[in-house]
């Protein structure tokens, strides 16, 4: 019987698998889609939609837990870098943090009046080499 075992282990250790749903989130949020075998797509469907529950509240905490989540670190900027953001040039910046404000501020106010089911997963051909079932996981256009 599976009572409480809720976690689709993919074959992996722990921190292999919390990197691997990190990467691919900010892939998913970043680009609005991303290709993936079926097993994956499903297990992060539950964290994207988790992350947009999150942006919708649109808090300090919120942004603290989705920062957490998806593994963002914030290194510091040289003063070169700094005058460079200040004027707007956001290559300075590393992507991840682009990933927070697109997260925060595009995704969390397309879904504000969803209630869920925030992503769809359109299932592909299999892929060539090891015929895994592949499809593409993306956000609603809504």
């Amino acid at each position: 019987m599976r009572h409480l075992n809720q976690t689709c282990k993919l074959n992996r250790t722990t921190s292999h698998r919390r990197c691997m749903f990190a990467n691919m989130l900010k892939s998913l949020i970043s680009n609005e889609r991303i290709e993936t075998t079926v097993p994956k797509a499903k297990a992060l469907r539950r964290y994207a939609d988790r992350m947009i529950t999150l942006a919708k509240k649109n808090t300090l905490s919120a942004r603290r837990q989705a920062i957490a989540e998806l593994m963002i670190r914030f290194n510091p900027l040289t003063p070169k870098e700094q005058r460079a953001a200040k004027e707007g040039n956001t290559q300075a910046y590393n992507d991840d943090r682009l990933v927070i404000g697109k997260l925060f501020d595009v995704l969390g106010t397309r879904f504000a009046t969803r209630q869920g089911g925030y992503t769809r997963i359109v299932k592909q051909g299999h892929r060539v080499g090891d015929n895994a079932q592949t499809c593409i996981i993306e956000y609603l256009t809504d």
